[in-house]
């Protein structure tokens, strides 16, 4: 990765960047976790090996003299999670990112390249990427690559906004009465996986607030988290190859990580990110 992009920025020199990641992905969660047999991103299979990129050494590259990006967009699934945009956040203007299953073709190149062009690429793109599969969306019926009709969701945040709402977070977090933790059992989760096929457990951020929140501690919350994002939306069902089409109803755009199990390997590797840390979950107990 570092090799690639130096090489374009060497040879083809430009006012500026932009970003896209293409291939498998898992959020945010790193690579092994035995309790979530998972895909990560950049998975490489060739010549009979089995290579993935975490996002730390994602970060790592970004850190090592590349440019600054207009936009990072993740053309792969689970993405739009608020550990990963809050990790890659100094080093691009927007993220752009599906917090679900990505449909099994991927972006539409040819509708979406125009835009990385103009002034506001990353919602542009991003409206560009949903209008697509809008356009062809028939709650699943006749499905294939070919002929993607289980629609899709995308989000376009600002990255200039997640700092805000990282402390926003953490300040009313601190102030919830930690004494009665709500169950998170109704919170949307994003990922259709059983335990057995890699769940990680994508929950919907917004969701996740406003259980842990009272009425007017959300209201100031969701303020800040509205503002962060550019362009959401979603068709009425998305498609999961595990579960096939289920129901978006309430969903808010973009996923935040519960444990399961405070003891899990996945939530010891989760106290590692730096969104962790920022928005105070220490105060969840998590």
């Amino acid at each position: 990765m570092r090799s690639v992009i130096g090489e374009v920025v060497s040879q083809y020199p430009a006012d500026s960047y932009g970003l896209v990641y293409w291939s498998h992905a898992d959020g945010w969660i790193p690579y092994p976790v035995p309790s979530a047999s998972t895909r990560w991103i950049g998975q490489d299979t060739g010549e009979g090996q089995d290579n993935r990129m975490n996002i730390s050494d994602f970060v790592d590259v970004l850190d090592d003299g590349m440019p600054h990006f207009d936009f990072i967009m993740f053309d792969a699934c689970f993405m739009m999670s608020v550990e990963v945009a809050y990790e890659v956040r100094n080093y691009t203007d927007y993220y752009i990112g599906s917090p679900t299953e990505n449909p099994g073709p991927g972006a539409p190149y040819d509708k979406v390249v125009p835009y990385m062009f103009k002034p506001g690429a990353a919602a542009q793109m991003a409206e560009a990427y949903f209008n697509h599969y809008k356009d062809n969306y028939k709650a699943g019926e006749g499905i294939s690559n070919a002929n993607w009709t289980g629609g899709t969701s995308i989000c376009a945040v600002r990255t200039d906004a997640l700092d805000d709402l990282a402390d926003v977070t953490g300040q009313l977090l601190e102030r919830a009465d930690n004494e009665s933790v709500p169950s998170f059992n109704t919170v949307f989760d994003y990922d259709k996986r059983d335990m057995e096929e890699g769940h990680v457990g994508y929950y919907d951020f917004s969701q996740m607030m406003e259980m842990r929140l009272d009425a007017d501690a959300y209201v100031a919350w969701k303020n800040v988290f509205d503002a962060s994002i550019v362009y959401w939306n979603t068709t009425d069902k998305n498609y999961s190859m595990f579960k096939r089409m289920f129901s978006m109803e309430g969903t808010n755009g973009i996923t935040h990580y519960i444990p399961l199990s405070v003891d899990s390997k996945a939530a010891e590797a989760y106290r590692s990110m730096a969104w962790y840390k920022a928005a105070g979950l220490e105060n969840m107990g998590w």
